[in-house]
């Protein structure tokens, strides 16, 4: 059995969980709401403040199916009770962020400012022109934005320039030596 797969999911007080036939699952909480359809091989049930995922069988696919579905539960819970964030930084002369509104402003060096509107159901703050937190309940939606902000950018290995996530390591490469 696969050790994610097996381990129930808590539902923490306020959380509503609802599954159909079909395997649709809805999670409401403080935060919103989150709906996601899975695969009709697994088993989801709720039991007593949480919520089981078994398989049918040992096939390759189905053990794989197994900890992704339950992983993607956990997600959707924690989701809309406390949420999501990815924390970005921009390194370099003149590079900074601003938000107007549902807008994210970005000078990284072209010839133009770099505009990006804030998807639905993710927010932005800029905090002192180099810090970028992107904030939601959908883990998924905010990875992806947080590395479309990351990809207008990315950091390069000679002088360590543009825009990286906050724990993010850039290997550094050595210049050319002149004789």
């Amino acid at each position: 059995m696969s050790r994610i797969g097996r381990m129930p999911v808590e539902i923490p007080a306020g959380v509503e969980v609802s599954i159909d036939e079909h395997n649709c699952v809805t999670v409401k909480g403080p935060k919103g709401t989150l709906t996601r359809q899975f695969a009709q091989e697994m088993t989801i049930t709720q039991e007593d403040g949480k919520i089981v995922v078994t398989r049918p069988n040992d096939l390759k696919r189905n053990k794989s199916l197994h900890g992704l579905t339950r992983t993607l539960l956990h997600n959707m819970v924690v989701g809309v009770t406390t949420g999501f964030e990815k924390r970005l930084e921009i390194n370099g002369v003149g590079y900074r962020a601003s938000k107007q509104g549902k807008e994210l402003n970005l000078t990284l060096g072209y010839s133009h400012p770099v505009i990006m509107v804030d998807p639905e159901g993710i927010e932005t703050e800029v905090q002192d022109q180099t810090k970028i937190i992107v904030r939601g309940i959908s883990k998924e939606k905010v990875g992806q934005f947080a590395a479309e902000i990351r990809f207008k950018r990315p950091p390069e290995p000679y002088k360590g320039k543009g825009i990286k996530y906050a724990d993010e390591v850039i290997r550094r490469k050595e210049g050319k030596t002149g004789k």
